[in-house]
């Protein structure tokens, strides 16, 4: 077959498809994050991924299975160890990561608060796992009066601070979260992210987050497939917050998004653009705002409202389109406590030149999708991953 001239990936943040055969080995017993949510929902209605062959994947409430589904399908098992958002998209690219990044689900040691407080001259409150909002909520008014930093982490190797833009500007609390990234780089800390999370109003009832949310992630441990994009003079699009997740590194253009539906937005806008490369999409909705808050229902909402948005992208595609929908983890609504969960993730692959899907198996690295990049555009092959360029007819 004729490569593609452009590859589009979108990562559904957390949309796992059914445990995988280590989930023990990280607490997770039983998970499934699609099938979970359509249980609560009493079905899911999602006309254009049943098309593509979502229920062929795994059978799916109110999900039909197609006898001749539009799209290749199949499902993909992590390698690296870990269930995060990082380990997962650097994994999608071609890495192999071998140690897992730290989480601290009882807040952070006091010396590391203490190193934060010294160089910031404020103090801090929190310290502990929370949701961005409720925290806010809970010490934003506080915060209003004493201008002290609001710390939190979550089920990710991430450490947060939170200010309201009004009392902390945002070149001080930019700077505060660059020192936190310094020195957090590796052991006794090796977290992930850090993240400033600046908000404004003037009462629990008035807080909102802004736009102007920056993540301080690790760089990458080896080049990945962006990397290699990138110095063949090739696109390498990142859409959300895949550019912080790479860090910057192998992306030639950055798109900054608020929400699942502004990022379908960026990218259907995208789609009229000629370009030649990738475009890698993160809604982190899917995460973020009901995963982590064990909402199914509006989960399984923002998966509908998704897959009504495909529409619209089958529209623009071409012939010279191929576009893949997959996830970096699970995060089961219904299941214990508020972390990340060890599951298969679903990978969807279409274009129009298809003339009827087949299945792909079961996929044992995350690094094939960034195997079947390389290998569509012809550069540099992962050191991990293999292609399934071949099988696409």
């Amino acid at each position: 077959m004729k490569k593609f001239k452009r590859i589009h990936i979108i990562v559904m943040d957390s949309v796992g498809i059914g445990e995988s055969p280590d989930s023990k080995l990280f607490g997770d017993v039983g998970v499934n994050t699609l099938v979970h949510i359509a249980e609560k929902k009493q079905g899911l209605y999602m006309p254009n991924l049943q098309q593509l062959g979502l229920s062929n994947i795994c059978e799916i409430q109110g999900i039909k299975k197609e006898v001749s589904p539009k799209a290749y399908f199949g499902k993909m098992q992590e390698s690296s160890n870990g269930k995060d958002t990082m380990t997962g998209h650097w994994e999608m690219m071609g890495l192999y990561i071998a140690s897992s990044f730290r989480v601290f689900p009882d807040g952070f040691p006091p010396e590391l608060i203490e190193k934060i407080e010294t160089f910031s001259g404020r103090k801090i409150i929190g310290n502990k796992p929370a949701s961005g909002t409720e925290i806010i909520e809970e010490l934003g008014e506080r915060q209003l009066k004493t201008g002290e930093l609001i710390v939190y982490t979550s089920a990710d190797s991430v450490l947060q601070i939170a200010a309201n833009e009004e009392v902390i500007p945002l070149a001080e609390l930019y700077k505060i979260c660059q020192y936190c990234r310094d020195i957090t780089r590796e052991d006794p800390y090796a977290l992930g992210r850090i993240i400033a999370r600046p908000f404004v109003g003037d009462t629990a009832d008035t807080f909102k987050r802004t736009p102007n949310r920056h993540d301080y992630a690790l760089k990458p441990f080896g080049k990945t497939v962006l990397d290699s994009l990138q110095e063949a003079g090739l696109d390498s699009i990142a859409i959300g917050k895949i550019a912080d997740i790479f860090d910057g590194q192998g992306v030639t253009r950055t798109i900054r998004t608020k929400s699942n539906m502004d990022g379908m937005d960026q990218f259907i806008v995208l789609l009229d653009e000629k370009f030649h490369g990738l475009s890698f999409t993160n809604l982190v909705d899917f995460d973020a705002a009901y995963g982590h808050r064990r909402d199914p229902i509006g989960y399984g909402n923002a998966l509908e409202e998704f897959d009504a948005r495909l529409t619209e992208v089958f529209a623009k595609m071409t012939d010279e389109d191929l576009l893949i929908l997959t996830a970096d983890h699970g995060n089961d609504p219904t299941y214990k406590g508020t972390d990340h969960t060890r599951e298969f993730v679903p990978l969807i692959v279409y274009s129009k030149r298809f003339s009827a899907g087949k299945d792909l198996e079961i996929r044992q690295s995350f690094s094939d999708l960034g195997a079947t990049v390389a290998d569509n555009f012809g550069v540099k092959m992962p050191a991990y991953g293999e292609s399934f360029l071949g099988k696409l007819k």
